[in-house]
């Protein structure tokens, strides 16, 4: 049995397939584009924050106090820091590292502080005015070891205007930019 992905179907062109539901294969007969929504991981997954989030700065006690369970030092492999207005972007480039923390949110308050981060960065599913993108990938902690976490990265059209004529932060590390 195949699974079925949920779809938004939006204007556009013409689609249709056998891999989504009828509901969908017939608005794409109509005329409209079906777009494929893959499902988040269902297990909460901690974050990597990098920037303002980061202990000591403007937003660490603004969205995190009393929602973390645990924080700890981290590295993002795999990409470099762009200094922005006020706040920084990791962007996607390899052998890249960024330092920042790892996250991990109270149960209670997950579905909550993932949503407030998601408004902080202005984050919206699909969305391509997004200036960032969520996304799940591999942070190494102190010990050695990865764990799958959360990270906002720069959108597509940021990370490339970024890459020509942005400021990189050296040593990939937001707090050291003082």
């Amino acid at each position: 049995m195949t699974e079925r992905q949920p779809v938004v179907v939006t204007a556009g062109s013409r689609a249709g397939s056998a891999d989504v539901p009828g509901a969908a294969r017939a608005a794409g007969r109509r005329g409209y584009r079906i777009v494929p929504v893959f499902a988040e991981d269902p297990r909460p997954l901690p974050f990597f924050v990098y920037g303002t989030l980061r202990p000591g700065e403007v937003n660490h006690d603004l969205f995190l106090r009393g929602r973390t369970l645990a924080e700890e030092p981290g590295r993002l492999t795999g990409a470099v820091l762009y200094d922005g207005p006020g706040y920084p972007y990791a962007v996607e480039e390899p052998g890249g590292t960024v330092r920042g923390e790892l996250v991990t949110a109270r149960p209670e308050a997950y579905a909550e502080l993932l949503a407030a981060l998601d408004r902080l960065e202005e984050y919206v599913p699909g969305d391509p005015r997004n200036l960032y993108e969520r996304t799940a990938r591999d942070v190494v902690r102190t010990a050695g070891d990865t764990v799958r976490a959360w990270v906002y990265l720069a959108a597509p059209g940021v990370a490339a205007r970024l890459r020509e004529a942005g400021t990189r932060i050296a040593g990939g590390d937001w707090l050291s930019r003082r």
